[in-house]
């Protein structure tokens, strides 16, 4: 909920990025991203999500894509893993 409320406030461009732990408390990364995606901003349908778990099959980083989510990186997470695949979207 509070990653959502500090998307929304910010004014549009202020994020060039969301990492979106899925298992957060109050509102999953799934309704989050959700939330996201359906708030009629601007940059609400091209702002790079990716999801950050240790949940790692097949199903579950297709449950993000299917989502809404532009990437998924398993943990434990890596530097060099995480900042390439933000280099792919930003």
């Amino acid at each position: 909920e509070s990653a959502v409320k500090a998307y929304t406030d910010a004014a549009p461009g202020t994020y060039q990025a969301v990492l979106m732990d899925l298992m957060m408390p109050v509102m999953d990364g799934y309704a989050a991203t959700r939330t996201i995606r359906e708030s009629g901003r601007p940059d609400a349908k091209t702002i790079p999500i990716i999801a950050m778990s240790a949940n790692a099959y097949a199903e579950d980083v297709q449950k993000c894509l299917d989502t809404g989510m532009n990437a998924h990186i398993s943990k434990p997470l890596y530097k060099e893993v995480m900042l390439e695949t933000i280099k792919r979207f930003v």
